[in-house]
């Protein structure tokens, strides 16, 4: 996730500030590598979890502000007694006290680029690459000294989701995403949700148009208020080979309904397959929209992982 950089661009040269980012992690470890966290004298941005671990890295993002920007620390932390901890897994942090005039990069950062970190004797300097090829770093090896150079994915490319609906339960979804690796582009035909911020109001003549214009590996969830919008946005969806998954709201008796239409129109047992209906995980079966909601969005990320880059 990358809400770090959107703090870091808030709180950067307003107050000193120390970022703690994991590095490297081996066994059971509460974060993995690219996690990062903000600290002030007086708050904290983000989190690394681990309880004890992060009460450590905010005392050593804390004890660093009291040195000059730019420096910076290494700390490798064993989950096992000594943080009064049983994960047995093993952390390796990286604490910095944040330069502000070293953050030309944050410019060029976003979702899935590479970010590439150079080691001075006392600073850090980043650049973004299109070049650089992403490098594990072990959290046993050697530590970084100066001279070493590090790129690495900045946050998780979030899977875009075509969202189809903006009554209640797309209401709820819309609300339950927020903090989610998804990316939602939500549409609907009825004028009366202009007013809800992220709905994109089109005709019914062409929101079909917005199934043909998601992006490969994009999620379409399909839950209007009308039966033959939800087939004329099935129809379009099931004949996208390359999206990552296509969602109808219904029974199974509307499962069966639009199979057996979608059939009569010529559409294939392959992309007939694509349909998912009903949506959500299964073994949720309340009704109430937010329960609808959180099934779908676990269904959601079930889905396989993308890759790192667009």
């Amino acid at each position: 996730m990358t809400q770090w950089l959107d703090d870091l661009r808030d709180v950067a040269g307003r107050v000193p500030v120390a970022m703690v980012s994991v590095l490297a992690c081996e066994g059971s470890a509460p974060r993995g590598p690219g996690t990062r966290m903000l600290v002030s004298a007086e708050r904290l941005w983000g989190t690394i979890g681990g309880g004890a671990l992060e009460y450590r890295a905010v005392e050593q993002g804390r004890a660093i502000l009291e040195h000059p920007a730019g420096t910076w620390r290494v700390q490798d932390y064993p989950l096992g007694p000594l943080l009064g901890q049983c994960c047995g897994g093993r952390v390796r942090v990286l604490v910095e006290h944040i330069d502000p005039d070293r953050l030309a990069w944050l410019g060029g950062a976003t979702e899935a680029t590479v970010l590439v970190t150079q080691f001075a004797a006392h600073h850090i300097d980043r650049h973004i690459s299109v070049e650089a090829m992403p490098v594990a770093m072990s959290a046993r090896g050697q530590r970084p000294e100066a001279g070493t150079r590090l790129a690495e994915v900045v946050g998780q490319r979030r899977r875009a989701v075509y969202l189809f609906g903006a009554g209640h339960v797309g209401q709820s979804i819309a609300r339950h995403a927020k903090g989610l690796p998804l990316r939602l582009a939500w549409f609907d035909t009825r004028p009366l949700f202009e007013s809800i911020d992220g709905v994109a109001v089109v005709s019914e003549a062409s929101i079909a148009q917005c199934v043909a214009e998601a992006p490969d590996d994009a999620a379409i969830v399909i839950l209007t208020h009308d039966h033959a919008l939800d087939y004329q946005l099935t129809l379009a969806a099931v004949q996208r080979e390359a999206v990552g998954f296509v969602g109808l709201i219904g029974s199974a008796t509307k499962r069966a309904r639009f199979l057996s239409k979608l059939e009569r129109d010529g559409i294939g047992a392959a992309a007939r397959g694509r349909m998912t209906c009903p949506i959500g995980v299964a073994g949720v079966c309340g009704k109430e929209p937010d329960v609808i909601a959180i099934a779908v969005l676990a269904q959601l990320l079930q889905l396989p992982e993308l890759g790192a880059i667009e």
